[in-house]
């Protein structure tokens, strides 16, 4: 039989633990945060408030049309490499479905473009960009499905290690082309490629090496394809409503965005966006990780392995969440400027709103990753049709004009309706999977509101010493690093005397510094 695509022998699961993973993904979004503040600081600047919305209503709109034709697939195919890592042609056929599923999104754009529908699907957009913006998201979806492979074959260390050099090469071409005065929309779309395209072959590379894949060929026969068809229909199917149901939404909250409110107010929607999308991080690096582990859990028939791995992270990385966004939210008008200067000023508001939905993701990540992992696709479908078409009736009367019985409130609707459909929807799925798991579903509800209550006055009361008694308001970024410190600190002393604010208890806090004191005197 030949070879045709990335295959591999997996390293031994005990070869990193969870906890070495988690260290390493996160030591990458660490990283990868600082690189974000500055990409977000000037692409913002570099592109301005209407090509920086342009940029998002694109992407964004192809995001969503890939998410459809996705179905589901990528979570399935993570699950089920997971747990039956030497399959050769569950990786073929993955990545076969991949080209399939991209020559549909670039079929669209060409019929699009010769019948003049694009007009009307992407108001005032140049056609050159539509298709860059295709194009853009097609290879993240290629080489998110490679480093799926490498986290599904515990390549974590090694693929965030590579992350972190791609990111770094990644931020001296845009400082380059920033500092030149060559930052325009069209270099900004060649940036995306030149990241996606040395992140894939770096990850392609490194599961060649280190889990001894080889790059060649592997034909499926006509049964194996039959095989797989079904077992991704079966997984997939029930997921296929609302697929449909979420591209429609999905589009049409940016599409309404941009007829009420035009690409000004995306490029602030955009921008609160991506200061959310950074809070989100750190809870991020986990969610492959754990959902790694419900699976190969779930796969075992271990319930007890799920209910340790759900009560024991998901309320810590929801405090972690609101410790980032309730900063955030605070000093909402300073990360404004910083980011993108006086011509973002109106995002204000709209920031200081979206800052919030990381803390919820979180959670939502992981309970959503819970039902997938266990096959409840149902669930998950019936209870994310309902609040999405709940959802695009609030979008629309918080976008449209007053005269069309609207409150015309753009970047700022945008925010708070994806903010509160977020919040009952985490909340829906965590009732029931907390019914699964036999775990009290109000003492997850009850620990939301604490984390959220204490950071928001330590935000408060660590901004109030900076600006009203240090005076150091008109000095903002000295302001907000010195704040910030401040406000760590009061977290950090309230996390080690009531450590139930991140849902751990004394034992982990002392075993946690036990570790820490140990490796300071090993260095030394």
């Amino acid at each position: 039989m030949t070879e045709k695509i990335i295959l591999l022998q997996p390293i031994p699961e005990d070869k990193h633990s969870l906890k070495k993973r988690y260290l390493h993904k996160l030591t990458a979004n660490i990283f990868g945060f600082g690189v974000n503040i500055v990409i977000a600081a000037i692409t913002p600047r570099g592109l301005g408030p209407q090509r920086y919305g342009d940029y998002n209503f694109l992407t964004s709109f192809f995001q969503e049309i890939k998410t459809f034709l996705d179905g589901g697939v990528s979570v399935g195919f993570y699950n089920k490499l997971s747990h039956r890592q030497k399959e050769k042609g569950l990786v073929s056929f993955y990545f076969k479905f991949l080209f399939f599923a991209s020559a549909i999104i670039v079929v669209f754009v060409l019929l699009s473009h010769l019948t003049g529908a694009y007009l009307k699907l992407w108001p005032a957009q140049q056609l050159n960009y539509i298709y860059m913006a295709a194009a853009a998201v097609i290879l993240t979806w290629f080489s998110q499905g490679v480093d799926q492979i490498a986290d599904a074959f515990g390549l974590t260390v090694y693929s965030e290690r590579a992350r972190m050099i791609q990111k770094a090469a990644g931020l001296l071409l845009l400082v380059s082309l920033f500092v030149f005065h060559t930052l325009n929309l069209r270099s900004y779309f060649l940036f995306q490629y030149f990241n996606y395209l040395v992140l894939t072959g770096m990850f392609a590379w490194i599961i060649r090496l280190k889990g001894q894949f080889f790059l060649g060929t592997y034909k499926l026969t006509f049964p194996e394809i039959k095989k797989y068809s079904r077992e991704f229909y079966n997984y997939s199917f029930p997921l296929f409503v609302f697929s449909i149901v979420g591209l429609i939404a999905g589009v049409l909250d940016r599409w309404l965005l941009q007829v009420f409110g035009g690409s000004t107010q995306q490029g602030f929607y955009g921008l609160s966006y991506q200061i959310g999308v950074m809070c989100f991080l750190f809870t991020g690096a986990m969610t492959p990780l754990i959902m790694r582990d419900y699976s190969i859990a779930y796969a075992e028939k271990n319930i007890k392995r799920i209910a340790e791995l759900f009560r024991r992270y998901v309320p810590m990385l929801y405090a972690v969440a609101a410790y980032f966004s309730c900063f955030i939210a605070v000093n909402s008008s300073k990360v404004v400027f910083i980011l993108g200067g006086n011509e973002y000023k109106s995002a204000d508001l709209a920031v200081k709103i979206m800052a919030f939905y990381p803390i919820h993701q979180a959670y939502g990540q992981l309970s959503s990753s819970l039902l997938l992992s266990i096959g409840r696709t149902k669930l998950y479908r019936d209870i994310s049709i309902l609040l999405s078409l709940s959802g695009l009736v609030v979008t629309y009367f918080l976008l449209a004009p007053r005269s069309l019985m609207g409150f015309g409130l753009g970047a700022t609707g945008l925010a708070i309706k994806i903010v509160i459909i977020n919040i009952i929807n985490v909340n829906c799925f965590l009732y029931f999977n907390c019914k699964f798991l036999k775990t009290p579903f109000w003492k997850y509800v009850c620990h939301q509101g604490l984390p959220i209550i204490c950071f928001v006055v330590f935000a408060f009361f660590s901004t109030f010493i900076c600006d009203d008694i240090l005076k150091l308001g008109p000095r903002v970024i000295i302001g907000l690093l010195l704040s910030g410190l401040f406000y760590t600190i009061m977290v950090v002393i309230i996390a080690y005397y009531f450590p139930i604010i991140f849902g751990l208890e004394k034992k982990h806090i002392n075993m946690a510094l036990g570790y820490i004191k140990k490796h300071l005197k090993i260095n030394k």
